[in-house]
C-alpha cells in the first residue's frame, strides 16, 4: 500500500494538466510522447553528495577570519580575570593553532574524496587497495 505521501503526489500529478512540447516548438499529445526515462533530462547527482573542493590557504583563512571573534568570545567568556592584551594573545595563538589544522582537514577530506571516487570508478571485479 503507497503512503500518504506517496498518494498525495500522485493525486498532485493528476490535478495538474500538462502540456509537452516538442523542440520546434510545437504541443504534443499525451499518447505522443515518449516514455524513455532518458529523454527527461540529465541525470542528477545523487543527494547529499557534492564535488569536494582542492584544499586551499584562501579558503582556510576566510574560515580562520569567521571564527576568530568566536574564539575570542569564548577566551572573554571562559576568563574574566586576564587583561584584555593576554585574552588577545590568546585568541591569536588559537587562531594560529586553527589555520594549519583546518588546512590539513581540508587535505585529508579531499584527497579521501578522491580515494573514493577512484574506488566508484574502478569495474566492478576485484578492487585492489
Amino acid at each position: 500500500m503507497a503512503s500518504k505521501k506517496q498518494r498525495r503526489r500522485r493525486a498532485k500529478e493528476q490535478r495538474h494538466d500538462y502540456v509537452w512540447v516538442d523542440d520546434e516548438g510545437n504541443e504534443l499529445d499525451p499518447e505522443d510522447v515518449p516514455d524513455d526515462k532518458t529523454a527527461a533530462g540529465p541525470v542528477r547527482q545523487a543527494r547529499g553528495q557534492r564535488r569536494a573542493q582542492a584544499p586551499s590557504w584562501a579558503r582556510t583563512l576566510k574560515r580562520a577570519a569567521i571564527f576568530a571573534p568566536i574564539m575570542f568570545g569564548t577566551v572573554v567568556l571562559l576568563s574574566p580575570h586576564l587583561s584584555m592584551t593576554t585574552k588577545i594573545t590568546q585568541t591569536v595563538l588559537i587562531v594560529a593553532i586553527f589555520v594549519p589544522f583546518s588546512y590539513l582537514v581540508d587535505r585529508f577530506l579531499y584527497r579521501s574524496f578522491l580515494r573514493r571516487e577512484a574506488r566508484a570508478q574502478q569495474p566492478a571485479g576485484r578492487r585492489g587497495s
